[in-house]
């Protein structure tokens, strides 16, 4: 069966609509055609915060509540869910939990952004640890700007609205909305539009979605949106015909073993950042700094390896640790190591009509160790100007395998052959063990000048986030990271 619309939950009311562009944005919806217009539009590039909502989806019979940048959100994307704006919260003149501390905290003066600084904080409200703290009220913030009132009051408007577990009215009325969401669920694929001139699909079957892609191999695929939705708002690119992967049942499945992991292209970074932390710390931290909790509520780990950044901070990490990918191309699927899908910048071994449908990580075997550090100019939610990941196999306390891997190095996220064979046979006891490694790195790239950084900067903090890396893992056992001496002023 096919659907014809989108359906979702809005004001405590079920809402369908046939009548849309592919391309268009959650926010001009809301905007122009709702007029809700509480939710602003800042930056239309995700990374303001000003734009964020709440959307609710039920998963294993749990209602999560996951902000959202609804500038860069298309509206075929709300399909299933209960969307939440910043007119939902309050009751009257009843304010929300949320917005009662930011006033009694003063956590707002000019106001443009604090819509969407309460939408994110309502999230956190409903999906946090309690006592909330510090640092996850912070991580939460990143993807919010303010530069009015300054985050103190913010951040102290957080920890007193979400000291105590949730009891605003959604938390009371959670098993009426969980019905309203499953009375939207159905098996239908979605097709809005004419497939001849244009439309917006979401399968809802991995099948589907494959026929789907042969007849129309110029379709462009979203998961997230987090990229391609910055293409319509600020290239202004109009894509006529969008197939959106979120429906695909069981398309964001995520499987763990002694072997390693096995990850659905469509997994939630949210989702997966736990998993891939428990491979090894670095990943976790890495996926902490990815983007934003909004972006990591929308976008997908095979949305990341699919768009080829040669900046994506997940790609270098993960050829490191020698993960493979499988394609999809009608009845046929085939497997390839990762660093096999970037050919060069802007092109992927990646043929008309297939697609990326699931990634293979494997585990950390007991005589390797792992690093990888992000270098970027902010701290929090920024594209990293390079990332380095390294992943050696030690025969005692000497190297007998490697495989390095970057990010912003070239067109893609590669690898550093001449590097990993300078490494085998390093002697960790030896004091000067990575110069000759560090020599052949500055080898294997020819970097770029642009505006994040000089190739000068990343040949040069290339090679100390190598010298780190080894110094960290010849450490003597047991030896905390944090009392190691900081390589990274170097990088500075």
């Amino acid at each position: 069966m096919t659907r014809t619309s989108i359906r979702f939950i809005f004001r405590g009311a079920p809402v369908e609509i046939a009548d849309f562009a592919p391309r268009e944005t959650l926010l001009d919806w809301l905007r122009l055609r709702a007029r809700a217009t509480g939710t602003k539009e800042g930056c239309a590039e995700g990374d303001c915060g000003a734009c964020t909502i709440v959307l609710a989806r039920a998963r294993d019979g749990v209602l999560l509540h996951r902000p959202v940048n609804s500038c860069i959100l298309l509206l075929g994307q709300i399909d299933g869910a209960e969307l939440l704006t910043i007119e939902d919260l309050a009751v009257g003149d009843a304010l929300h939990p949320v917005q009662a501390a930011m006033v009694e905290k003063h956590g707002s003066q000019c106001g443009f952004c604090t819509p969407g600084i309460v939408m994110s904080l309502f999230a956190l409200y409903h999906e946090g640890a309690r006592p909330a703290t510090r640092g996850a009220v912070c991580d939460q913030l990143a993807g919010n700007l303010c530069r009015c009132t300054g985050y103190r009051p913010i951040v102290e408007a957080a920890l007193d609205a979400c000291a105590a577990p949730p009891a605003d009215r959604f938390a009371a009325a959670t098993p009426a909305r969980l019905a309203a969401i499953a009375a939207l669920a159905d098996a239908d694929d979605i097709l809005v539009g004419d497939e001849a001139r244009g439309f917006f699909a979401a399968p809802a079957c991995e099948d589907s979605l494959a026929a789907l892609c042969l007849r129309h191999p110029d379709a462009r695929l979203i998961a997230g949106a987090t990229d391609v939705g910055l293409t319509i708002t600020k290239a202004l690119r109009s894509p006529e015909k969008i197939i959106w992967l979120g429906r695909l049942s069981g398309f964001d499945s995520i499987a763990s073993s002694p072997t390693g992991l096995s990850l659905g292209a469509g997994a939630l970074l949210a989702e997966a950042a736990g998993p891939l932390a428990a491979i090894h710390e670095d990943l976790g931290e890495i996926l902490r700094r990815f983007g934003s909790a909004q972006v990591r509520a929308s976008g997908t780990l095979g949305g990341n390896i699919a768009n080829a950044s040669p900046i994506g901070d997940l790609a270098p990490c993960l050829i490191a640790l020698g993960a493979s990918i499988e394609l999809r191309r009608g009845e046929d699927v085939r497997r390839m190591a990762l660093e096999e899908f970037f050919i060069a910048y802007g092109r992927q071994n990646r043929q008309p009509g297939e697609f990326l449908r699931r990634v293979m990580v494997p585990a950390l075997a007991a005589d390797s160790a792992f690093r990888a550090y992000k270098i970027s100019k902010r701290f929090d939610e920024d594209i990293s100007a390079l990332l380095g990941a390294f992943h050696f196999t030690l025969h005692g306390r000497k190297i007998v395998g490697a495989r390095i891997a970057f990010g912003g190095m070239a067109g893609t996220p590669a690898r550093a052959p001449l590097c990993e064979a300078a490494c085998l046979g390093i002697d960790l006891d030896e004091p000067d063990c990575a110069e000759a490694a560090v020599a052949a790195l500055s080898l294997d790239f020819a970097p770029i000048d642009d505006m994040r950084a000089s190739a000068d900067y990343r040949r040069r903090v290339a090679g100390n986030l190598l010298r780190k890396a080894l110094r960290e893992i010849g450490a003597p056992r047991g030896a905390s990271r944090a009392n190691l001496r900081d390589l990274s002023h170097v990088a500075a």
